[in-house]
């Protein structure tokens, strides 16, 4: 099992300007936002940031807060773009900005190795960013998400990419639910993402616990892999684990294939200094 660390590049329409103090400093298209950031614990390379919007959280480490505006920001999103996929940015209440674009990194490596005609699965798919990366790239893709609000953001981010008429299955369910029935169908992928939250809830209330449910969901997924397939790729926030535990678990379900189990730190490399800024964990396993 290799050790590695996918660093997150800035591009036009994103970057991690500066980090310190708890915070973060980012932009996004014409707009600057303050976040909030524990593992930024050094010093920022600026005094003063000027930002048009902070989010302040609140006293519950696990969620809450409020944005802050100190100048006018659309409420109804703006338009970005990553390579040629296009979507709607946007400050939600819960801190995120309607993608993760610590993970375009990932976009580009699932994108090289999946063809034309190729099959993948996106569970926790949110705004279907992900999902419209491979697509552009010629796969028939499957998108889950539990949330209904985020996959109808899916669909617009399809129509602003010019990608409606793509093969997309765009599906509101439950991931656990929907990879077991997938299972008993006899399905198969030649790649599966995994963007699983810390604690959630299916459209009919089923509860998710990551600890508690990841390892099933993996082993489902391992049943809809075989010899032929490409890829599965695992990412894990704001939880108290280790790369190398979820590496590991990678490595008991998929290991039988072949190939080659990855696992590590993901991170973006901050404009100011270049100092990377650590946001989250990664497995993957990958063949041919």
């Amino acid at each position: 099992m290799r050790l590695d660390t996918l660093i997150g590049e800035p591009w036009r329409d994103y970057g991690l300007v500066d980090s310190g103090h708890g915070r973060k400093l980012e932009r996004y298209g014409p707009y600057r936002f303050i976040r909030p950031e524990p593992q930024a614990m050094w010093a920022p390379a600026a005094a003063g940031w000027d930002a048009h919007g902070e989010f302040v959280p609140g006293a519950d480490e696990d969620g809450g807060g409020r944005w802050q505006f100190a100048s006018p920001v659309p409420r109804e999103g703006w338009e970005l773009g990553w390579e040629d996929v296009r979507f709607r940015a946007q400050c939600t209440p819960f801190r995120h900005l309607a993608f993760f674009p610590d993970m375009a990194p990932q976009w580009a490596w699932m994108r090289e190795r999946l063809g034309e005609g190729a099959e993948a699965l996106n569970l926790f798919g949110y705004t279907g960013v992900g999902t419209l990366a491979m697509s552009a790239a010629g796969a028939k893709l499957t998108h889950v998400d539990a949330s209904k609000k985020s996959v109808e953001q899916g669909k617009a981010n399809a129509a602003l990419s010019g990608m409606a008429d793509k093969p997309i299955r765009w599906l509101v369910d439950d991931a656990g639910k929907f990879t077991a029935r997938e299972v008993r169908r006899g399905r198969r992928y030649d790649g599966i993402i995994l963007d699983p939250p810390k604690f959630g809830r299916g459209p009919d209330g089923e509860v998710w616990r990551l600890e508690e449910s990841l390892p099933g969901l993996i082993a489902d997924c391992r049943k809809l892999l075989d010899a032929d397939s490409r890829f599965l790729v695992l990412t894990v926030y704001a939880v108290r684990m280790s790369a190398l535990a979820i590496g590991e678990l990678l490595e008991q379900a998929l290991g039988e294939l072949g190939g080659r189990i990855e696992c590590g730190d993901m991170a973006v490399r901050e404009e100011a200094r270049g100092l990377l800024l650590p946001t989250a964990i990664f497995a993957r396993w990958s063949k041919g």
